[in-house]
């Protein structure tokens, strides 16, 4: 790849692939870590699985100043910051031998991997031009490619070499691009995108509007999105794989579920070019509820596509929300809106892990925490009910149009 920005993008989706791999290592490696080493760790599914909640908490929590510190260090220092902080980290909770070790190097990893999504996505955004829909949508896919891999590989790892190589393996790979990325040149996104048009100037009240819903989308939808990749594999093994011996089989059941939303965000991503915001994010936030409400029931094959279906509601409205940024909010502000929309999302997140492993805990089952996933996807629904629908988002040259012929009457 001779192309720089060709070899940027690259490097950008491979950092949104490690970003959603290695926050959800652990929630299969916990089926190994409590058959492996159960005297360190306790056989418990519950207390393991809420060792990373601090991994998500800083994983939150940290995209807050990712906006000041792109201004003051540059976005090469800090995705070069994050391949090598969170390559490392995870080999050191590969090498842990405590339940505080394991918890303390899954922090660190939540912490460098905060970077991320401020940075990438508005990179990624300014690079795409005109075209962001489908560039979100194939970023999404290598995100998703992450959340699908996981479980898969994670479950073989632990089942052929141990649970610890399910650390290390792919902190190695985070290291090695990192390495990679401190050669490539500074590069500037903006200017690699070509001559942009100005950014049309929008009502102040549907811009309001949309960032607000923007916000309350984040927080629901973040946890809804990690609980459910969260309890996917324990859903798996409880319902269709419950032998030990299954470890991998769980793992590409997972993997199969997660695929689904992979292509939905492909589809997701096409479409928004063509099609205004709303009316492909009502139609996602429908399917959620009701696969939600039967999936907590299901038992048996049928698991598995609705499992897929929920899967592409989740997955698919991630791509709506990230463009949602790019066509209300001017681009002098888009890192810092995506800082607070990722932190607010990532600290609803944080809460999955414990929601999950209490609820499971307290219940002995998945059908609560799937009902409670249900109730908070009612939220997400309202949201798309709310959200504006201009067909301003694909001509954005009628936003002006419209400003001028609101305003005449009053010259």
């Amino acid at each position: 790849m001779q192309d720089p920005a060709t070899r940027q993008i690259v490097f950008i989706n491979a950092a949104h692939t490690l970003t959603h791999y290695g926050l959800l290592i652990l929630a299969t490696a916990v089926l190994g870590i409590v058959q492996q080493a159960p005297e360190a760790f306790g056989r418990e599914f519950g207390p393991v699985l809420a060792l990373g909640t601090g991994m998500f908490v800083l994983y939150g929590a940290g995209s807050l100043p990712m906006g000041w510190l792109a201004e003051r260090f540059g976005r090469k220092a800090l995705m070069a910051a994050f391949f090598l902080g969170a390559g490392g980290a995870m080999v050191m909770a590969g090498l842990a031998t405590t339940p505080l070790l394991l918890g303390l190097s899954l922090a660190v990893m939540g912490a460098f991997s905060a970077i991320y999504h401020p940075i990438g996505t508005a990179m990624l955004v300014e690079a795409a031009g005109q075209r962001v829909g489908r560039a979100v949508g194939i970023n999404g896919v290598f995100g998703n490619l992450g959340v699908a891999l996981a479980p898969v590989v994670t479950a073989l790892l632990a089942a052929r070499l141990g649970w610890h190589a399910a650390f290390v393996a792919p902190g190695v790979i985070s290291i090695a691009l990192g390495l990679l990325y401190l050669r490539e040149p500074a590069f500037d996104t903006a200017k690699a995108a070509g001559p942009q048009k100005p950014f049309p100037a929008i009502p102040p009240a549907v811009v309001r509007r949309a960032v607000a819903v923007l916000l309350t989308i984040a927080a629901v939808s973040g946890l809804v999105f990690n609980a459910f990749t969260l309890l996917l594999p324990k859903l798996m093994e409880e319902r269709l794989a419950s032998s030990p011996d299954l470890l991998p089989v769980v793992g590409l059941l997972a993997f199969l579920a997660t695929l689904c939303g992979g292509l939905t965000q492909f589809t997701v991503g096409h479409l928004i070019d063509r099609r205004t915001l709303k009316s492909i994010f009502l139609p996602l936030a429908m399917v959620l509820v009701p696969a939600m409400a039967l999936l907590a029931v299901a038992e048996g094959w049928v698991v598995l596509p609705l499992a897929a279906l929920i899967a592409a509601s989740v997955f698919g409205q991630v791509t709506v929300n990230e463009t949602m940024t790019a066509r209300y909010v001017a681009p002098a502000l888009r890192t810092k809106l995506y800082s607070i929309r990722f932190a607010i999302g990532f600290l609803g997140a944080a809460a999955a892990s414990p929601l999950i492993g209490f609820l499971h805990e307290a219940t002995g089952g998945l059908t609560t925490p799937m009902l409670v996933l249900a109730g908070f996807g009612t939220l997400t629904f309202l949201c798309a009910l709310v959200f504006p629908n201009r067909e301003e988002e694909l001509k954005p040259e009628l936003w002006t149009r419209h400003a001028a012929a609101a305003a005449a009457p009053a010259e």
